[in-house]
């Protein structure tokens, strides 16, 4: 078929004509409201092409409580997050048995997966104390420390149990002694057992080589909007725990923030001049204290002008029909108000 030049700049027109009227269609913002004013307090929306929440969810362990952590995620999937983070004790542990580990991950797993976000795990003592739980971590997931950039924001996953397997090893057992010490003894034995005086409880450990990783990715990526860290434990309450210093320092003329885990009740500290967040729990084991013991998540937003950090209370974030998801309703989200503290 032959097209001459005036039907091929018709068909031109026509394809120009129908280009633009969709982009028109396509606005981000229309109204019918004519005239001067308007009822709306302005058209300065919220949409930022930079922006971007992700979610962060606490321990699950110390005594994992029904429930909790499927809710966690069928709520975590109403809210939307683009990812979700975590800060450890993500399985019980509390075993050399590697099927047992296998099984206990595999029921992590299958609740994480029903979250809409991808879930990136993060290392606890439950999950990484003694070298069977390393060995099973690393056949399942690889590296126990890493980063990675999205969006031009750069998070760092640290592990605080990064101890020689001797070390972890000896760690373990004088665990497994003190929680059999707790059940038969009380508290206050328990108080006086090795495993709860050893630095290594509050603080955890990282080596000097996990420091070289992360101070290579701090030199690769200077430029970054921020820079998030996940961890379980606290490193920088250990004064010779120069690794981690070396972190802190190398991190001192960029925006950062800090999210950890493993005390069970939630706390803000301001170090550095940065945020250095202590989580509550997802699930985890609660009790009475100075600090507010709760299960949450936490949506952190992003855009060029820095960051807004927002907890939700679980028993607060409810579905289309009103209630809890999952027929959540009756379940204790913080003992403290229900009398359930374990």
């Amino acid at each position: 078929m032959t097209i001459n030049n005036g039907t091929l700049r018709a068909a031109i027109f026509a394809c120009a004509m129908l280009l633009l009227s969709g982009c028109a269609s396509d606005a981000a913002f229309e109204h019918g409201v004519s005239g001067a004013s308007r009822p709306w307090t302005s058209e300065d929306f919220d949409s930022a092409a930079g922006k971007f929440t992700f979610a962060v969810f606490s321990d699950l362990n110390g005594g994992e409580r029904e429930r909790v952590f499927e809710i966690a995620a069928a709520q975590l999937s109403l809210l939307r997050p683009e990812l979700i983070l975590s800060v450890g004790d993500l399985i019980v542990g509390e075993t050399d048995d590697p099927a047992a580990l296998h099984a206990q991950w595999d029921w992590f797993d299958e609740r994480a997966g029903r979250a809409r976000a991808p879930v990136f795990h993060v290392g606890g003592n439950h999950d990484l104390t003694g070298a069977p739980l390393q060995r099973v971590w690393d056949e399942r997931y690889g590296r126990r420390y890493y980063y990675f950039v999205y969006r031009d924001v750069l998070f760092l996953v640290l592990d605080t149990e990064d101890n020689t397997p001797e070390r972890a090893q000896h760690i373990f057992e004088a665990r497994n002694h003190a929680l059999r010490v707790l059940d038969e003894q009380g508290e206050e034995a328990f108080n006086r057992s090795e495993y709860a005086n050893l630095p290594e409880l509050p603080a955890g450990n990282i080596t000097a080589a996990q420091s070289r990783y992360f101070l290579d990715a701090l030199a690769r990526y200077p430029e970054v909007r921020w820079t998030f860290l996940f961890m379980h434990k606290s490193p920088w309450l250990r004064e010779d725990l120069v690794a981690f210093t070396a972190i802190e320092d190398a991190l001192a003329d960029r925006p950062y923030t800090v999210f950890s885990g493993h005390n069970h009740a939630y706390s803000h500290t301001e170090r550095r001049g940065r945020d250095y967040i202590h989580l509550g729990t997802t699930g985890g084991s609660q009790g009475h204290g100075p600090y507010r013991s709760m299960d949450h998540v936490t949506l952190v937003t992003v855009d060029d002008n820095g960051v807004d950090i927002a907890n939700l209370l679980m028993e607060g974030i409810l579905d289309k029909t009103g209630h809890i998801p999952l027929g959540g309703d009756g379940v204790c989200f913080e003992a403290a108000r229900c009398g359930d503290a374990r």
